[in-house]
């Protein structure tokens, strides 16, 4: 029997992992509205969500307010346990800047993203990295962490290799 710690709360951002390809700009743009919750709602899981949408955008295009937005809607839960799906470009950025910020210390904050949208991929790491997450918010203690490439990486250690599609950690040897 594991301890109660409320509903997983999923805080949603855009990037790739909530995006759709677009033929005419041959490139990836984010859903209007996040398609997340339906994904999510879909499984059947045992667990609790909440589903908050702060932003819909690439994680280049995220401002300083959407940032606090971040910061706020984490801080302002009344859950424990928080996913924020993220554009993979600045996810280590926003993991050093609410680590830098936030007050609590008392949740445990995962961001998770994607190198392929959910939707409209069949080779996507998107269903992975959200599952991957929800499994690793059961056990990991009260912090900031990343997961991405089936790792957990802390805020402070976790960089992207943008030519490997792979994150990694600053602090140990790269294989």
């Amino acid at each position: 029997m594991k301890p109660e710690h409320g509903k997983i709360h999923i805080v949603m951002t855009g990037g790739t992992i909530d995006s759709k390809w677009v033929g005419k700009t041959d490139t990836i743009t984010p859903y209007e509205h996040s398609v997340i919750p339906e994904y999510i709602q879909g499984l059947n899981l045992y667990e609790e969500f909440e589903f908050t949408e702060v932003c819909m955008k690439d994680s280049r295009g995220l401002t300083e307010g959407d940032l606090q937005n971040i910061l706020s809607t984490i801080e302002k839960s009344p859950n424990k346990r928080i996913i924020v799906t993220h554009g993979t470009y600045t996810m280590p950025d926003t993991a050093r800047f609410l680590n830098a910020n936030i007050k609590r210390r008392d949740q445990t904050i995962i961001l998770t993203g994607s190198m392929a949208p959910l939707r409209g991929f069949d080779a996507s790491d998107a269903p992975f990295s959200l599952g991957f997450a929800v499994a690793k918010i059961q056990e990991l203690p009260a912090g900031i962490y990343l997961c991405m490439n089936g790792e957990v990486f802390t805020s402070e250690e976790a960089a992207k290799n943008i030519s490997e599609g792979k994150f990694y950690s600053v602090f140990q040897e790269k294989q």
